[in-house]
């Protein structure tokens, strides 16, 4: 090194990591019914979508989770180097044969703002950087400081994070995906026996989550309790994750070809150019818009789920059938629809 930087030897150029498979993960054939939830993390994969999941406790919600990094793409080598820059600077060590999984955040509801975002006298990067090209899970997200999760607002949408302090201003990437699990009402249960919140109460405990944070996420779904004989009778084993994976991956690379980038990161032109179905559906789709009250942003975020459902399909034009699929994965709007209607 000392000869290095005399200039009196040439050191050769670093090599990457040989890839040598991406470290073990958890399989998605492990969970026991959930077809919906397997197919709306599918989905998820494949176009780069956030997705809140909504459930009693113990219906597998943090299991779905934990299974997305096993089905997403491998990181490339660009997306590899941004990931162990990052790593460095918190003194967290990448191994080799993790260079291109992608990295998989799970800070406790407890979390503070500084360790969410970053900061610091010398900033430093926060659990949303270090899950840059990977994803950040929150789990039981009511009970997150509602100003913590307001703060994911303008990184969700820009990809980065600027921190000021008084002695450096630094930017920080921070395009992660955003996974959120949450129970429907205090007690974890909305609906059935074990229901005994009142609808005031259940309103009152969603209202720690505002609308414009809501509002970021593409897909929200219920994961209900198993049905009684599940746990115990014969089954098949589920599609296992490297199955789902080929999936992605092709639908993936349809995205690229087209506009350069996946689903989620697409602009409003390019919504208007990638996104738009028969002139039909789009009517229909803005009369189902109107009666459920949903925002522009929420019909932009439908129109690319749609579209991802048709890359996964491999069919070029968006059909009702898309539209269709993509409005089911509004949990969160009918759960406050039907909470406003029943106090009326």
């Amino acid at each position: 090194m000392c000869a290095f930087l005399r200039n009196e030897l040439i050191l050769p150029t670093a090599q990457y990591p040989e890839h040598q498979g991406d470290a073990p993960a958890d399989d998605l054939a492990d969970i026991i019914g959930q077809e919906q939830g397997r197919r709306a993390l599918e989905i998820t994969a494949a176009g780069g979508h956030n997705l809140l999941l909504i459930g009693p406790p113990g219906t597998g919600k943090t299991m779905l989770a934990t299974r997305l990094p096993g089905i997403m793409p491998s990181l490339s080598d660009q997306e590899a180097l941004e990931c162990a820059a990052i790593a460095s600077l918190v003194n967290s060590n990448t191994l080799h044969r993790q260079w291109r999984t992608r990295p998989f955040r799970s800070p406790h509801h407890s979390a503070s703002l500084y360790a969410l975002i970053g900061g610091g006298s010398l900033p430093r990067p926060g659990e949303i950087s270090l899950a840059h090209n990977g994803v950040l899970f929150l789990d039981e997200l009511p009970e997150f400081d509602r100003k913590v999760l307001d703060s994911l607002r303008e990184p969700l949408e820009s990809g980065i994070i600027a921190i000021s302090r008084a002695r450096a201003k630094v930017t920080y990437p921070a395009r992660f995906q955003l996974i959120a699990a949450m129970n429907p009402s205090p007690t974890g249960h909305y609906q059935g026996q074990h229901n005994r919140c009142s609808p005031q109460q259940v309103l009152r405990y969603l209202s720690k989550l505002s609308g414009p944070f809501l509002d970021r996420f593409d897909l929200s779904l219920e994961v209900p309790l198993l049905p009684s004989g599940m746990l115990s009778g014969q089954r098949a084993r589920a599609e296992a994750s490297e199955q789902v994976r080929h999936r992605v991956v092709a639908a993936r690379d349809i995205q690229l070809a087209r506009a350069g980038k996946i689903n989620a990161h697409l602009n409003n032109a390019e919504i208007m150019r990638w996104c738009q179905p028969a002139k039909e559906d789009a009517e229909w789709l803005e009369s189902v818009l109107e009666k459920l009250g949903l925002s522009v942003r929420a019909w932009q975020r439908i129109l690319k789920v749609a579209r991802t459902l048709a890359d996964l399909a491999g069919e070029a034009d968006i059909t009702r059938h898309h539209l269709q699929e993509a409005l089911s994965y509004r949990t969160i709007d009918r759960l406050m629809i039907h909470l406003h209607n029943s106090l009326q």
